[in-house]
């Protein structure tokens, strides 16, 4: 690929098709510009074949208990993957830990580099991110503004899975959940995952429609160490309409060019930028309740009692800890929760 004079950044470093892994979702348009494929290292971590033991492997190198477990799976997964050639890590906007974990790589010799969504979603300060991110993998703003129009064509095919999910009816909570969160870095292969949304969305007829839920729900809060939580809620007769973040991810509010676009990209910014997109859908949608998902150890956990002030619908705040199946203590607050709105 041609390089660009004006972005003259550290060409030895990458190879085409080397590995870039990410903390959160971040401007993916630049990394898949400079022909490296960016991996959402949560997705590697949650889905790989025996998560707790990444987190254990973490514990031992000497995290502490009271760390967040995704922090912990993430650090593990960037040790053990020695193609990961170098980590976006979000500094502002994400978890806060990300500082910590950013100097634990750099001691171990990974190659990090710091991204910041600005707290207040100045416009100027974003840009000014997303062109230091180019700078370093050394790509000019055609190239970049190419691979967005072509990955914008492919959100909206998740987007169109995300309004069959709560409007029709006909895909379960687990396939939206899953193809939202995706599109944090399309699978590494935006062709592939562009030929697999579309061949999901051929398969969605309409003799496949399901009988409305009795409980329609909404998700908030980062998505969940709980692998099984969607298909729990359904076999109990609820179904998750909206995942507020996981959406997110997938960039719902096109606009007229990508700072714009990652700019009412809603998680980085603050709770109560992410409360009028919440409150709205709740009445689009027809939102019953709301199950707000903290993760042990987050700072997120102190905004929940803004959400509670805020919102007027019954919200079950859901803790959660370690990777695996919802535990004993999950499902009793989940089925007593879904027996109060039935009542």
């Amino acid at each position: 690929m041609k390089r660009d004079k004006k972005f003259p950044g550290p060409i030895k470093l990458f190879h085409p098709q080397d590995k870039i892994g990410i903390t959160t979702t971040v401007p993916v348009e630049v990394i898949y510009a400079a022909g490296l494929v960016p991996v959402d290292l949560n997705n590697i971590f949650i889905t790989s074949a025996n998560p707790q033991q990444l987190v254990d492997e973490a514990e031992l190198a000497g995290f502490p208990r009271n760390v967040c477990s995704w922090i912990k799976g993430i650090y593990s997964v960037v040790l053990k993957n020695q193609d990961i050639r170098a980590v976006v890590a979000v500094t502002q906007g994400d978890c806060s830990n990300t500082h910590a974990l950013m100097e634990t790589w750099q001691l171990k010799g990974r190659k990090v580099f710091p991204f910041a969504y600005p707290f207040d979603r100045d416009k100027d300060l974003l840009k000014l991110q997303i062109e230091k991110m180019m700078a370093y993998f050394n790509v000019s703003w055609p190239l970049v503004n190419k691979t967005w129009k072509s990955l914008n064509k492919i959100r909206e095919k998740v987007w169109q899975i995300d309004y069959l999910s709560w409007q029709k009816g006909i895909v379960p909570s687990q396939d939206n959940h899953l193809f939202q969160v995706n599109c944090s870095d399309f699978k590494g292969d935006p062709a592939a995952f562009a030929q697999e949304t579309e061949i999901f969305l051929d398969n969605l007829t309409s003799n496949k429609e399901t009988p409305p839920p009795k409980i329609r729900l909404g998700f908030i809060g980062v998505p969940p160490i709980a692998t099984d939580i969607y298909d729990f809620l359904e076999e109990k007769g609820a179904r998750v309409v909206f995942n507020e973040i996981q959406r997110q991810f997938t960039l719902p509010f096109p606009q007229k060019n990508l700072v714009e676009q990652y700019r009412t990209y809603t998680y980085p910014y603050g709770v109560f930028f992410r409360l009028k997109d919440i409150q709205r859908e709740i009445e689009r949608r027809e939102i019953k309740g709301l199950i707000h998902y903290v993760q042990s150890f987050c700072f997120r956990q102190i905004e929940d009692l803004i959400i509670r002030t805020k919102l007027k619908i019954p919200v079950l705040t859901l803790e959660g800890d370690k990777p695996g199946r919802l535990d004993a203590r999950a499902r009793l607050r989940l089925e007593a929760f879904l027996e109060m709105m039935r009542i």
